[in-house]
């Protein structure tokens, strides 16, 4: 999927957190973070980030907007592998991809007629799937 507005970050982290499940067990991981159960560990970006008690995570969040888009995506895989008539079941996701996307450029108007940029990047997230 192309140019989502989600965090980069938290879609970087999570990326890493589905890499290696099968699509139901990815699906039911990001119901639990958007139900706040389960933590997506951070690695890379756990600056101030605080333990969470989770099993296996040391510091992680619940990104509740960027697992909604992953979950998204990840229903799209699903369909996309069910029209391609791939067994379900035996389907595993072996790569998730996460590059930047384009950048929105606006301005907030300050005083003295001066402006500061408010930039928003988009993020692309690319699933790459393969039957076990």
């Amino acid at each position: 999927m192309r140019e989502k507005d989600i965090s980069h970050k938290h879609a970087r982290e999570i990326a890493v957190a589905l890499k290696g499940l099968s699509i139901e067990k990815a699906r039911d991981y990001l119901q639990a973070v958007i139900k706040l159960q389960r933590a997506i560990p951070f690695g890379r970006y756990k600056e101030q980030v605080g333990h969470k008690s989770d099993p296996g995570v040391m510091s992680g969040r619940y990104p509740q907007k960027s697992a909604t888009e992953f979950l998204k995506t990840l229903d799209n895989l699903e369909s996309n592998a069910e029209y391609k008539g791939m067994d379900l079941d035996r389907l595993k996701i072996i790569n998730v991809t996460v590059h930047k996307g384009v950048i929105v450029k606006r301005f907030t108007p300050r005083a003295m007629g001066r402006a500061t940029p408010k930039n928003n990047v988009l993020t692309h997230i690319e699933f790459v799937a393969q039957e076990v």
